[in-house]
């Protein structure tokens, strides 16, 4: 019984992480790399040379690349190739970059350090078009989301304060919040009292219903 092997493409500038890449998936029976790309434009180049039949169904894609980046790749390539599941692939974990790369289209965010096991775990889910992402990956994704809403804002307050009230409205203690943004407690009072002094409101509550209001809270 032949099986039917999904088609993988993929977009790395360094030959060696495509060579190991391709070396890897081919032991897999369930996987066929079809392509290969040195960077973003000329993965889009490739895949505008394809029959229809031929394109990938999958693209294992770099994020820091020459030309053309992963995020900006996958931007032009989904509304062209909507079928086609990316997968960012990367060494970097910096929370702008995790959210631009998801918001771009990417179905996942991969770091190379992944064991072969999760990366085709990876694979299997963006098939389906399942997002897979590690704890890591999550938390830098929220993160990112959160500072996009921080520099949204323009209501008077400084930064750290509207990360400060965003995290109170996710209901995290003074102790939770001194832990994510790595200041101390003291510190962390010294903003909340601030916060309550500029929107004259009375406790916590009330702040978290406020942010919650502005539409500023993922729920």
């Amino acid at each position: 019984m032949n099986v039917q092997k999904t088609k993988i493409m993929i977009v790395d500038d360094h030959d060696m992480v495509r060579m190991g890449l391709k070396t890897y998936l081919s032991l897999d029976p369930s996987f066929e790399v079809v392509l290969e790309g040195t960077d973003g434009q000329h993965a889009i180049e490739l895949l505008r040379s394809c029959a229809a039949d031929d394109l990938p169904e999958l693209i294992l894609m770099d994020l820091m690349m020459p030309r053309l980046n992963g995020a900006e790749a996958t931007r032009a390539i989904l509304p062209e190739f909507p079928n086609v599941k990316i997968i960012i692939l990367t060494s970097f974990l910096e929370d702008h970059l995790v959210l631009e790369a998801i918001e771009s289209g990417a179905v996942s965010y991969v770091l190379k350090t992944v064991s072969a096991e999760e990366l085709i775990y990876a694979l299997q889910g963006a098939k389906r078009g399942m997002p897979v992402m590690t704890n890591d990956i999550s938390r830098a994704l929220t993160r990112g989301l959160r500072q996009k809403t921080v520099k949204e804002d323009d209501s008077g307050m400084t930064e750290r304060e509207k990360e400060v009230l965003l995290l109170i409205a996710e209901g995290k203690s003074n102790k939770d919040i001194s832990e994510e943004l790595h200041i101390s407690i003291k510190t962390v009072k010294t903003h909340v009292s601030n916060l309550l002094m500029k929107f004259e409101m009375e406790d916590r509550t009330q702040l978290a219903i406020y942010a919650h209001r502005k539409g500023w809270v993922n729920t």
